[in-house]
């Protein structure tokens, strides 16, 4: 059991940004990832179909033998968490959400004013807002739907003005009216356009979910005896849709390593 894969799957290509993560603290895990991109974005979805599409998901990951699930979605894990560990009793699955929420409310006090970006299904379930209160309640935090990001971010639209003039659309007025001094990132796409954040709001704090979900996954790891001693599994990335930006990603991240990268569709 100890040296099947990890399970990874995301709405598109965003849950990406956690693999490096994983490569350098837990080299010696492999990986499955699932991305949904031809159905993404989720964020702007009706709950019953995001949590349709997570099953299916789910249920494929399950059936190729991984130890573990993680939830690399921050829309997914805002409306599915509980039940898909209802659903798979046998196996740890952990959500992004908590572990960066537990980071935040041990790193800030009530002097910080801190701000939460995501999709509209992440913000309008005030799921960053009510972890981070159960931990901190001392906290003063404001949240964003910023859902156009997202698509933008999918078709690889970053490093020009599209993208600086729609984050400054939804971040200008957000951080001038509540003082903003922190953000936290509250989808797995976001890490990849945090240079342009940090260029354009130098002063604020990030805080990236995408980094601390290992900690969570080490937890589970230590906890049910799973860490890999003898890892035998390619890491395997599958997408919905085998986009020119998916296919991209998996190479900045691995360089010249060999990964298998295959196309896997459902039928709806």
């Amino acid at each position: 059991m100890k040296n099947k894969p990890i399970g990874f799957f995301d709405s598109g290509l965003g849950g990406l940004t956690c693999i490096p993560h994983l490569i350098q603290q837990l080299p010696d895990e492999r990986i499955i990832y699932f991305g949904d991109t031809a159905r993404t974005p989720y964020g702007s979805k009706a709950i019953s179909t995001i949590r349709n599409f997570s099953y299916q998901i789910a249920d494929f990951l399950v059936n190729n033998n991984v130890k573990m699930l993680v939830i690399a979605c921050n829309t997914i894990t805002s409306t599915c968490l509980k039940e898909l560990q209802i659903k798979y009793p046998h196996i740890p699955i952990v959500g992004i959400i908590d572990p960066a929420s537990k980071k935040v409310a041990e790193t800030f006090t009530s002097s910080n004013r801190i701000g939460i970006i995501g999709t509209k299904v992440t913000i309008n379930h005030k799921t960053y807002i009510n972890s981070i209160l159960s931990y901190n309640p001392s906290l003063k935090l404001y949240d964003k739907a910023c859902p156009i990001l997202v698509p933008l971010i999918e078709e690889g639209i970053i490093d020009n003005k599209i993208m600086d003039l729609s984050i400054k659309y939804y971040l200008d007025d957000f951080i001038n009216t509540h003082g903003i001094d922190t953000l936290v990132l509250g989808c797995t796409h976001y890490p990849l356009i945090r240079e342009n954040i940090e260029r354009l709001y130098p002063e604020l704090a990030i805080i990236d979910p995408s980094k601390e979900i290992i900690q969570s996954i080490k937890h589970e790891l230590s906890v049910n005896n799973l860490f890999s001693d003898d890892p035998d599994f390619k890491n395997t990335f599958y997408a919905s849709d085998l986009s020119d930006n998916f296919l991209n990603m998996i190479k900045t991240i691995f360089g010249g390593t060999q990964v298998e990268v295959a196309f896997k569709n459902f039928d709806l």
